[in-house]
């Protein structure tokens, strides 16, 4: 039982984890833009949550929608006003703008923040937990799992159904022959910038619910971006699900059998999955971000 246990909750961390590369595969879907500062940015958004969480009613899970809003608005302006400004066929000058940003972000959270370990302080509900069918869950990592299912479905659902949302899907089909149509695509581009930076912030708010967090901890958020993106296959919706899904179950076992493995087993299991299937997890069942 105690593997079952281990299993269900490595199922529970990898919502959180699917909900950290959800932000740059929507992006990457969209634009075909790899945001080197996502995992900066999803630390950022965990320090906003931290500054604003004292002064949120009701309940301080709450914060996630004041930080989201601040997210969506950052992220239309530093679309308009800088990324589009370097699209193009060569991504060289996308890499390097964000890798700046990157930079800029993590020394300016030193600066304001300083160095050390900070979280956001949810009361007893990182504490509390429920039995279910004999095992032992805790509530939030639930709350974090339903929290992850309600964006994915929500998104694909807006997606398809939307009139923006169909605008957003014929754009990264082809954003030439839709400014044929009288769309500008660099105005959607940055809606859905916008969009990619409010999902990163929501899954930062609740990284900084679940644990703590430096200023230092963008590389390894971009990191598990990076190996969702890639296990769940680009451009794929419900593969990315999946990937962080393995991603979260890998670790929990492997630290139950290895308890200084760390991220090292994930990181294994990422490069198997890279050679078995080059294309991802969504090559086995065809699932597409922006295609019914």
């Amino acid at each position: 039982m105690i593997w079952v246990e281990t299993i269900v909750n490595g199922i529970l961390l990898g919502g959180l984890y699917a909900l950290i590369g959800l932000g740059l595969g929507f992006a990457f879907g969209v634009m075909r833009i790899v945001n080197v500062a996502q995992g900066d940015f999803i630390v950022a958004a965990a320090f906003i949550g931290v500054f604003l969480y004292p002064w949120t009613p009701v309940h301080p899970i709450l914060v996630i929608i004041p930080v989201a809003l601040i997210a969506f608005g950052v992220g239309m302006l530093m679309q308009r006003f800088m990324i589009n400004k370097v699209l193009g066929q060569d991504q060289i000058p996308q890499i390097l703008l964000t890798f700046g940003l990157a930079i800029v972000l993590r020394n300016g959270m030193v600066e304001l923040f300083g160095a050390n370990s900070q979280s956001i302080n949810v009361g007893n509900l990182r504490f509390w937990g429920f039995d279910f069918l004999g095992l032992r869950l805790g509530v939030l990592p639930v709350v974090i799992l339903a929290i992850a299912v309600v964006l994915f479905g929500g998104l694909r659902f807006w997606l398809n159904a939307s009139k923006t949302g169909r605008i957003i899907r014929a754009t990264a089909d082809d954003y030439q022959v839709i400014q044929l149509l009288g769309v500008n695509y660099r105005r959607v581009y940055s809606i859905a910038m916008g969009l990619a930076m409010a999902l990163s912030a929501v899954a930062g708010v609740l990284l900084a619910m679940r644990g703590s967090f430096t200023p230092y901890a963008g590389a390894d958020r971009l990191l598990i971006a990076f190996e969702v993106v890639v296990i769940g296959g680009l451009g794929s919706f419900w593969g990315m699900f999946i990937g962080g899904i393995v991603l979260g179950v890998t670790q929990l076992v492997a630290l139950k059998i290895d308890p200084s493995s760390g991220l090292m087993y994930g990181h294994i299991v990422f490069f198997i999955i890279l050679i078995l299937w080059p294309k991802g997890l969504s090559s086995i069942f065809r699932s597409g971000m922006f295609h019914k």
